[in-house]
């Protein structure tokens, strides 16, 4: 058995396995062993394919990772003909009919899938507990919660079940479990990874399609392997590539925006977030670079009604399909009532008001823009919160009789006046501020590259992650400062 499994992250693992010091089987073998040690109390893993994962380790692999274990997260994610349920009960049991192009480069880069992660019902929430499969618990204390919505990608890597997992990131999917987990996870710039074939995922260009990491050079290596243009894309995120070679390079000295706003929607963000961003602050000053205090270039308000606004015309459009395929009552009595709620005022939309939101998304990247002429990267905290006990991550009562009456049939009618359904809207971004306080939304709505590192602890252990932002299409920048950072500060996984 390979003992010292834990100790390397994907890259390391790779070259033990080209040089012939180990076998793929027996490194597949360890992280079996470690999933089945760790994943009943975590639930990170729903899907098991083990079957699958031995089969493939007797093919001649190659790329960057070959033979390297891998997860896939259970929603977009498609491998043909292995079960995926969108963390819904409507699709548990279902095989995917085709494999998505994002997994395709994976497999590609010679990972070895052995299994699907958990995940919120369609990546809708911020933590990971759909009714599907049950809550993801974070490694680093099980009463509290992964994040999501790849929750059990993040958990499983913390865990050192694998050294890196897919992810996607709509509204900050990967950052947010990055930070509740103690993980690196670079979101790319919109257009760099594929998203297709099935592009409903897409939700208007908000989501993207990485990995959560051990390692910032697992990241950069991976992002070599799936960058580049797809067919039907309308998006393509400008050079420069060449993301691993480029941690060689010098960084030279960067000038740094902090953002330290103690609030967030409002609400005061905990302390040990704000002494994050202080801590990377002086960090960051000591490693050479020009770091200012700055205001937040864009109205945190205006960017979360407009990622909203935009989320729910497209789950809307999702659920018209399911509909379609399943029938009205199925879908309705599968799905969660976030899922219903959202397409409910979806549905109730007029055009001027989705149209006004794609606008919105413009003009915040026009300010994010401007803001990168004078400095380089803007930093604030991944989120407001420690990581979330899993008690307070359940809705209220109140909130739960709330939604069961808004996704009522006799309910239906209230969406279509604008005084109502904007009600409805500003409840909706009240609950949802409330249980996480992010501030990654920025990021999907113009398509920037952002990261969370993860820099900090809290006295009792916890972990918690800082974001940085860059400009559109230059994740080689994050890249660099995130290497930098590693080799400063390095961070560790749970043993």
């Amino acid at each position: 058995m390979f003992d010292d499994y834990v100790q390397y992250d994907g890259l390391g693992l790779a070259e033990l396995i080209a040089k012939r010091e180990v076998h793929p089987k027996e490194v597949l073998e360890a992280a079996i062993l470690r999933a089945e040690r760790l994943n009943p109390e975590l639930n990170a893993i729903v899907t098991p394919l083990y079957d699958y994962a031995r089969q493939r380790v007797t093919d001649d692999l190659s790329g960057p990772f070959a033979g390297v274990p891998f997860l896939l997260k259970d929603a977009h994610h498609a491998l043909n003909g292995t079960p995926m349920s969108n963390g819904s009960r409507l699709h548990q049991g279902e095989v995917s009919q085709h494999t998505a192009e994002i997994v395709r480069r994976f497999l590609g880069a010679g990972v070895v899938v052995f299994g699907k992660t958990n995940t919120p019902e369609y990546k809708l929430s911020v933590f990971t507990m759909p009714k599907a499969w049950g809550a993801t618990r974070n490694p680093w204390d099980r009463t509290r919660s992964a994040g999501g919505s790849s929750g059990g990608s993040a958990a499983a890597v913390a865990a050192g079940i694998v050294p890196m997992a897919s992810a996607t990131d709509e509204g900050g999917s990967i950052r947010m479990p990055a930070s509740a987990c103690g993980v690196f996870g670079l979101k790319p710039s919109r257009g760099r990874n594929p998203i297709g074939p099935d592009f409903r995922w897409e939700y208007e260009g908000q989501s993207t399609s990485h990995i959560v990491s051990r390692s910032v050079r697992d990241t950069a290596a991976m992002l070599d392997a799936t960058e580049g243009p797809e067919p039907g894309s309308p998006y393509v995120a400008p050079g420069p590539t060449g993301f691993l070679a480029a941690l060689d390079d010098d960084l030279g000295q960067l000038r740094v925006g902090i953002a330290t706003e103690t609030d967030v929607f409002g609400i005061r963000m905990e302390s040990p977030c704000m002494e994050a961003v202080h801590a990377t602050g002086r960090l960051l000053q000591d490693l050479g670079h020009i770091v200012e205090e700055v205001p937040l270039p864009y109205d945190e308000w205006e960017v979360l009604r407009a990622a909203i606004i935009l989320g729910a015309t497209n789950t809307a459009a999702v659920v018209s399909d399911l509909e379609l395929k399943y029938g009205r009552s199925k879908v309705r009595g599968s799905l969660e009532d976030i899922s219903l709620l959202l397409t409910e005022v979806g549905r109730a939309l007029p055009a001027d008001v989705v149209g006004a939101s794609r606008l919105t998304g413009r003009r915040v990247g026009l300010a994010l823009a401007r803001f990168h002429d004078q400095y380089d990267i803007l930093v604030t905290p991944t989120l407001g919160r420690v990581p979330v006990p899993l008690a307070q991550a359940e809705p209220t009562a109140a909130e739960r009789r709330l939604v069961r009456f808004l996704v009522s049939p006799g309910a239906r009618g209230l969406f279509r006046v604008p005084g109502l359904r904007d009600r409805v809207m500003d409840a909706q971004m009240q609950v949802f501020s409330r249980q996480v306080l992010h501030r990654t939304m920025a990021a999907n709505l113009t398509g920037a590259p952002a990261m969370s590192v993860p820099l900090h602890r809290t006295e009792s252990d916890l972990p918690v992650g800082v974001q940085f932002l860059g400009r559109f299409g230059d994740e080689v920048t994050l890249l660099r400062l995130a290497g930098q950072l590693e080799q400063a500060r390095p961070w560790r996984v749970r043993t």
